[in-house]
């Protein structure tokens, strides 16, 4: 599954931890995404998977949330175009 990484930022502050969001296309899939995480320590994230811009085919949303839970390089990918954008507040 190729990536194209459209815009990352994330923040950390001591109340919430480290949320980040990261916008990104999928090679093959009309709609963009939104990916959201949340860590307290930035070692385990949690995730959300949503469409960018408008709704688009559940099934390639579906397609897209068990590759990242399957490959940990994409996933990691991702977080760390969050981490390299980090603003501590």
């Amino acid at each position: 599954m190729k990536l194209n990484i459209l815009e990352a930022k994330m923040t950390y502050t001591k109340e919430s931890g480290y949320i980040g969001q990261v916008h990104f296309e999928v090679e093959g899939h009309p709609n963009a995404y939104e990916m959201t995480l949340h860590s307290r320590k930035a070692t385990e994230w949690g995730y959300g998977l949503f469409f960018l811009h408008e709704s688009g085919s559940e099934e390639q949303l579906l397609e897209v949330e068990d590759r990242l839970e399957e490959d940990d390089e994409l996933f990691d990918q991702l977080v760390q175009a969050a981490q390299e954008k980090l603003v501590r507040n």
